[in-house]
């Protein structure tokens, strides 16, 4: 599966779907196990798959994607599945209970409130949304950024900058930005820093704190688009003081396509203008049109929450997804980050020691704790595509770098074959 905008095997990005994907269940008692490539008991090793006996179906390739998107736990996808039959027989389902379980699910996950949170369509949703809410481009000020951000948000700074904002692009060095080119790019008159907690391209985990202390000296605020770090290394937004941050769900949180949260620091609502206008943002609705209402001087009275889904709340949103999730932050709650973390950090530490050895040039910093593991390699999907393909192995591979995002179900010796599959590459 591809997720680079400069892939020739798909067109695949954040905005696609994977047609064969499972759906999913409701919480971790209703767990069955998983089968990857190697189903391991959980305290066989730290390495060994943390999987239990069917909570994923049996895969026809080994998966190192899940940084593209996360295989569905079948779990997760008899969920769903309860979902649709409720559906199907217009039988009522739980929906705010649902809702209100999986706001405090991811909640405690990042350390925030569940009211501090609203439903969106994507990461890039949650983005455009704060963008807007800043009144950009026309309230002026300039926009900081780097090019470790994800790359379909290089689109929408550089339109601001032809709307006139000021964008200021920080670009790596040695795969990492250190805080300080952003002490240096943050001007008195920025009024957003935009960046990827985790990088999409190399796993690069950005210094929150201390760039959310440098902007908010200066009168800005820090977005961070937190799509590879929920679930996979500790967040914790208050500490941290971001005030925003989104994340879609068909990645790292196993739900699916087209449902995820955006984090709004509280005390920052009364400095947004409302970027859009929808009925889900309503506490109280009262017409005064139709039959045997009350009358009154407008057609209705209506005032919106004072909470995030007061400010950024539209329409309706996939109920389908929230079955998901219903399962999969709950598993993911007990499976716990940490736990999650120290188990894939052996085989990150792996790939680190062995692929340098086969002529491989690494593009993710070695103290990454994040799980995506980027090498540079020129024409890589070409010469790549057919070993792996034979051998049928799955990884992220575009056309002059490849990933490999293992989670919780991979094992050690997955990546072994992985490294067993790639061929040595001759020094040019």
């Amino acid at each position: 599966m591809i997720e680079r905008p400069d892939s020739q095997q798909s067109k695949m990005s954040r905005r696609n779907v994977l047609r064969g994907s499972a759906m999913l269940p409701l919480a971790p008692a209703l767990t069955g196990g998983a089968l990857s490539a190697a189903s391991v008991s959980p305290t066989t090793s730290a390495t060994a798959s943390l999987a239990r006996p069917g909570e994923f179906a049996p895969m026809d390739k080994l998966y190192l994607d899940s940084g593209t998107m996360h295989p569905v736990p079948l779990p997760a996808k008899a969920s769903l599945d309860a979902y649709l039959t409720a559906r199907a027989e217009t039988r009522s389902w739980p929906t705010e209970e649902v809702e209100g379980r999986i706001k405090t699910a991811f909640a405690r996950l990042i350390n925030a409130a569940p009211e501090d949170l609203a439903f969106v369509q994507s990461t890039t949703a949650g983005e455009q949304l704060v963008v807007e809410a800043l009144d950009l481009p026309a309230a002026g000020g300039s926009v900081v950024t780097d090019t470790l951000h994800f790359f379909g948000s290089f689109w929408l700074y550089e339109q601001l900058a032809k709307q006139g904002v000021d964008v200021r692009w920080i670009r790596p060095v040695d795969g990492r930005i250190d805080p300080e080119a952003y002490e240096k790019a943050i001007g008195p008159g920025t009024r957003l820093v935009s960046l990827s907690l985790v990088s999409t391209y190399n796993g690069f985990e950005h210094d929150l704190a201390r760039i959310c202390e440098i902007a908010h000296a200066r009168g800005a605020m820090v977005y961070a688009d937190i799509i590879h770090a929920a679930g996979t290394v500790p967040i914790d937004v208050r500490a941290s003081g971001v005030d925003f941050a989104a994340s879609a769900s068909y990645k790292w949180l196993m739900g699916d396509f087209g449902l995820g949260f955006l984090y709004v620091r509280p005390d920052r609502l009364k400095d947004l203008k409302r970027p859009r206008f929808g009925y889900y943002q309503l506490e109280r609705f009262r017409s005064h049109v139709y039959p045997y209402d009350s009358p009154g001087e407008t057609v209705a009275d209506m005032a919106p929450r004072d909470d995030a889904e007061g400010m950024f709340a539209m329409g309706t949103r996939s109920h389908g997804v929230m079955a998901q999730l219903d399962w999969s932050l709950a598993r993911l709650l007990e499976l716990g980050v940490d736990r999650i973390m120290a188990h894939r950090q052996p085989m990150l530490q792996r790939l680190h020691e062995a692929l340098p050895r086969k002529g491989y040039c690494v593009a993710t910093p070695r103290e990454c704790r994040s799980p995506l593991f980027t090498c540079v390699l020129p024409d890589a999907h070409k010469r790549l595509s057919e070993p792996l393909g034979q051998a049928r192995l799955h990884i992220t591979l575009s056309r002059n770098r490849f990933r490999v995002c293992p989670s919780w179900f991979n094992s050690m010796d997955d990546i072994e074959r992985l490294i067993d599959t790639l061929p040595i590459q001759k020094p040019e």
